[in-house]
């Protein structure tokens, strides 16, 4: 019965990411998509790696067939998602979670990207070239993310939806 319940939120989470995958925030040159940098922190918390990760693969798949995403979102995102639900696993703590969006997706996910543009969109950018704008985006959508964990922490939700008991 859990299994069922973390793939229905996995499922859910993914439908979000696609639906509000239009949220677009232009910070100069680049546009940022903090929405799945949310959902990758609230899949990481509520549901683990694992969980976060099919998430991120699922709703980069379904973008790009959908011609609303780019061959980018695969690395970023599930590289994010993995990292914070990692970090959130070993240390217990939110924070742990948002850093490990930040570093996954802006760091490690945007190094990642360079390949994945160079061979199979065949563009031309430099290797730290994806550093900024994937930065930004993971930065506002974890920022946003702390927001609602706090709020369901607060009102004790967090822990409901973590037990057996939701």
């Amino acid at each position: 019965m859990k299994n069922l319940r973390k793939m229905i939120l996995t499922a859910l989470f993914a439908a979000l990411g696609v639906a509000l995958s239009a949220f677009c925030i232009p910070t100069g040159a680049a546009k940022c998509y903090p929405i799945q940098s949310l959902l990758n922190v609230m899949a990481a918390v509520l549901l683990g790696p694992a969980y976060a990760v099919a998430m991120a693969f699922l709703t980069s798949l379904i973008r790009v067939m959908l011609g609303t995403g780019s061959f980018l979102a695969f690395p970023g995102s599930m590289i994010g998602a993995f990292c914070s639900g990692l970090l959130y696993r070993h240390f217990h703590k939110l924070t742990a979670a948002y850093i490990g969006e930040a570093a996954g997706t802006g760091i490690l996910g945007a190094l990642a990207a360079y390949p994945v543009a160079a061979c199979l969109m065949s563009a031309r950018a430099a290797l730290f070239s994806f550093i900024v704008p994937f930065s930004i985006s993971s930065l506002i959508g974890s920022a946003i993310s702390v927001m609602l964990l706090k709020i369901l922490e607060h009102t004790r939700l967090l822990e409901r939806i973590g037990s057996n008991n939701f």
